[in-house]
């Protein structure tokens, strides 16, 4: 583990009342793992570009009832199989599923299938959530 450095932050009061709000909900320690967490999640974020090869999950709800639908969802998975690691599917009730699936590949490649996903007539709603392996979190 690299060496511990403390430094100061200067926040205006209210800011940081909310932030110790967000700790406790959070149910954070202390600030330190608060604002560490802050920082990696940004870091994550400015990370993945369309060119890195990028993880994450695809997640949504869709009305299977709808005409061919399940078809459509199918044809794109089949269609993105080399990007498509693994599947999780839940009967949500009578009407509703929920998929959700860990994904890999180009960073544009996963965007592309999360687009065709849920642009299809039928998905209530979408979400792509990437992240990266951490390597260079380290």
């Amino acid at each position: 583990m690299d060496q511990l450095v403390r430094f100061g932050v200067s926040l205006d009061q209210r800011l940081l009342a909310e932030f110790d709000r967000h700790i406790r909900r959070r149910r954070y320690t202390n600030r330190s793992e608060a604002l560490r967490d802050m920082i990696r999640d940004n870091l994550v974020g400015e990370e993945w570009d369309g060119n890195k090869e990028t993880i994450g999950t695809i997640t949504f709800v869709y009305d299977h009832h709808v005409r061919d639908l399940t078809n459509k969802l199918t044809d794109i998975q089949h269609d993105y199989h080399a990007q498509i690691l693994s599947g999780m599917h839940v009967h949500l009730d009578h009407d509703h599923c929920l998929e959700v699936l860990v994904v890999k590949g180009k960073g544009s490649v996963i965007q592309k299938v999360a687009d065709a996903l849920v642009s299809v007539k039928g998905v209530k709603h979408g979400k792509l959530t990437m992240t990266t392996t951490g390597k260079s979190l380290d």
